[in-house]
């Protein structure tokens, strides 16, 4: 591979969203030229990119045209032209994460199957083609179903607790899943480089919001055993290494009632369960997928303070152009960074920005976060 910090090098990125600006903030720390593509005119990276390119994302055509020219392709969403990709691949393109491994995560029918296959811990499911197919099978209720394809941030699932549920629920290829009693979510933030090398983060906690079915909060470290810790870690090593995946994972999991752990799902990129990195550890997640992407010396992991990470998503009955009521006022306590995704308009749950509380101690980071999080509205 060229030397990656220098004019000649071309990084593209498939996706120029929040988390793709994040990647660049610390790509140019290094000196790295990111070149992004996004539908969106006026995409979060379209300000930072080195350039900027309006196309589509899964339109085999526009994404070949984006990638013929660069040394490394990577991507900050998963729902992506794999076809172009792989020609790309097959050109002598470097493209991580592999174009194998988005296809098995862009089905999740594939994913739970390579659960199964490598003996990775996860809920019981059945694949069905169908809304027919489903009413036929009459699984047990109650149950989660979820999309194979095109679901993310809570939507495409649905939990089917009556007949009316089950009349209404999606009609076409999906996993009926076991409903499992658990008393956690975690997650797990583990990178590879293609020399093998691995590094994983500590576990963190997190706490979902009911209204809009996205992560509210995140607790680094997770509040778990040095068992389950452990476990934890072992599972996402497992996981990235029988993928043979090069690039950064978040693997998702449950820990049941009863003390085990169980895969939910994974995300081959930068994920919103490790955005505190940025302050609480001495390497970001942003720069690990760097590293990690340019077979670079993957960075060290420790956490260097406790964190809360806060998502802060419009407000419900606002849309418009973004105001950030309480802003100032947050700024003024200790330990508050805020992050704001240079989104012009909001809209109910989208995503705007997120900001990190770091101390000391996590109980009193916690207490701090629970006060942000009432102070600081997204609304129009």
């Amino acid at each position: 591979m060229k030397q990656w910090n220098g004019n000649n090098f071309r990084l593209g990125m498939l996706g120029g969203g929040q988390l793709g600006r994040m990647f660049i903030q610390e790509a140019l720390n290094y000196d790295v030229h990111v070149h992004c593509m996004d539908p969106d005119p006026n995409a979060p990276c379209k300000t930072i990119a080195s350039s900027f390119t309006v196309g589509s994302l899964t339109d085999y055509d526009q994404v070949l045209a984006f990638g013929k020219d660069k040394q490394v392709v990577t991507v900050e969403i998963e729902n992506v032209n794999v076809e172009a990709l792989q020609e790309l691949e097959n050109q002598g393109i470097a493209v991580f994460p592999q174009p194998r491994v988005l296809a098995i995560v862009q089905d999740k029918g594939l994913q739970k199957q390579f659960y199964a296959d490598q003996h990775i811990p996860t809920a019981d499911f059945l694949l069905v083609e169908s809304r027919e197919a489903l009413l036929k099978l009459a699984p047990e209720m109650p149950f989660v179903l979820k999309l194979r394809k095109g679901g993310y941030d809570g939507k495409g699932v649905q939990i089917i607790r009556t007949q009316e549920d089950l009349n209404a629920s999606f009609d076409g290829p999906c996993i009926v899943e076991k409903m499992v009693p658990f008393s956690k979510e975690l997650s797990v933030i583990v990178a590879r480089n293609q020399a093998g090398q691995t590094a994983v983060y500590p576990t963190v906690e997190c706490e979902f919001s009911p209204t809009a079915n996205l992560v509210e909060f995140l607790f680094s470290p997770a509040d778990v055993t040095s068992e389950i810790e452990q476990e934890a870690t072992k599972l996402a090593l497992k996981v990235i290494d029988s993928l043979e995946m090069v690039g950064l994972l978040a693997v998702e999991l449950f820990l049941t009632t009863d003390g085990k752990l169980l895969v939910n799902e994974i995300a081959p990129r930068p994920h919103n369960s490790g955005h505190h990195t940025i302050e609480c550890a001495l390497t970001s997640q942003f720069e690990q997928h760097m590293r990690s992407i340019l077979n670079a010396p993957l960075g060290n992991t420790e956490l260097v303070s406790p964190g809360v990470m806060i998502n802060l998503l419009g407000a419900p009955d606002y849309e418009g152009e973004a105001i950030y009521d309480g802003l100032q006022e947050v700024m003024q306590l200790k330990g508050v960074k805020v992050h704001l995704y240079g989104k012009q308009t909001t809209k109910p749950f989208r995503k705007m920005g997120h900001v990190t509380i770091f101390g000391d101690a996590l109980e009193i980071v916690k207490a701090t976060g629970r006060l942000v999080s009432e102070k600081l509205r997204v609304i129009a």
